[in-house]
């Protein structure tokens, strides 16, 4: 099979050499405005449709963040149909403008992904959906910190109602964008003990600190403090799956933050054509929930 650099590069003649060119930047990633580029030329691929399946169980709640201010915090739990008590806790993060909500609404549909899951034969899992505002996952200078809040607050709550996210558990941890960034620096933080595995989509990080969110990163100090760049050995252990678009702006920087793995790691990454959208997102959760349920202990 030619790979995706032989295909834009082929062309037969159809294609003018001008325009071949333009489609080798575009993939190779000099051209400027990159991944505008690429979803017009439309080389984000086919987008991802949602399994035509009865959707797992979801079950809504809400508590009140100490972590997060004081604010009511939602969060959403998901369950197979069916599924035997105790089975184990994927925590997905949602992305920047996100909340609770989002993973199971009509761009995601993570409920029917997750019952599409199992009926493929995959490991039963639940998972956990929560706001986590728009800090990036970690201590801001106000006091937010929702990553503490996830493991302070939301991780007691579950195993409150029974599920397994008590500290002799290991959970899995999924994240979109922001919550990419998250799943990482929260894998890294509860080490190998607490996580089981770590799955990152598209994950929010940038090569040039001074470019970071202004909503996660007050300045290019906050960014470098939390970065989860360079620091690939705190998760050592902890088998990690990266995934991303080659037409996502944040492609370069999760590529190269890829690379800086240690060859002894255990995980994958894959880089095919997709935006930083959910219909990319949507093609590659399949293969996403069946990494964490292959690594989730029953």
């Amino acid at each position: 099979m030619p790979n995706r650099r032989a295909v834009l590069l082929g062309g037969a003649g159809v294609v003018a050499a001008g325009a071949a060119g333009l489609a080798a930047g575009v993939y190779e990633g000099w051209v400027p405005g990159r991944p505008q580029v690429q979803d017009l030329l439309g080389f984000n691929g086919k987008a991802g449709a949602v399994p035509d399946v009865d959707p797992a169980e979801i079950e809504e709640g809400s508590f009140v963040s100490a972590r997060r201010g004081g604010v009511e915090t939602g969060f959403n739990v998901i369950t197979p149909v069916g599924a035997s008590p105790g089975v184990p806790v994927v925590v997905a993060l949602h992305g920047r403008g996100s909340d609770h909500r989002t993973l199971v609404g009509r761009q995601f549909r993570i409920d029917k992904f997750l019952e599409d899951h199992v009926q493929r034969g995959g490991r039963p899992f639940a998972i956990a959906t929560v706001d986590g505002g728009d800090s990036y996952w970690h201590e801001r200078p106000d006091g937010e910190d929702a990553g503490a809040m996830v493991v302070e607050e939301l991780l007691p709550l579950l195993a409150g109602r029974g599920l397994r996210t008590g500290p002799a558990d290991r959970i899995g941890l999924l994240g979109w964008s922001m919550g990419g960034y998250g799943a990482l620096r929260l894998g890294a933080l509860l080490g190998p003990d607490r996580v089981a595995a770590v799955c990152a989509v598209s994950p929010a990080m940038w090569s040039d600190p001074d470019d970071a969110s202004a909503s996660g990163f007050a300045d290019a100090e906050e960014y470098e403090r939390f970065t989860v760049q360079g620091r690939q050995g705190d998760l050592a252990g902890i088998p990690v799956r990266v995934d991303c678009g080659t037409g996502d702006p944040f492609y370069r920087a999760v590529e190269d933050y890829v690379a800086g793995f240690p060859d002894d790691a255990t995980g994958t990454a894959s880089f095919e054509p997709g935006a930083h959208h959910p219909d990319y997102w949507r093609r590659v959760l399949p293969d996403e929930l069946d990494f964490l349920g292959q690594h989730l202990q029953h």
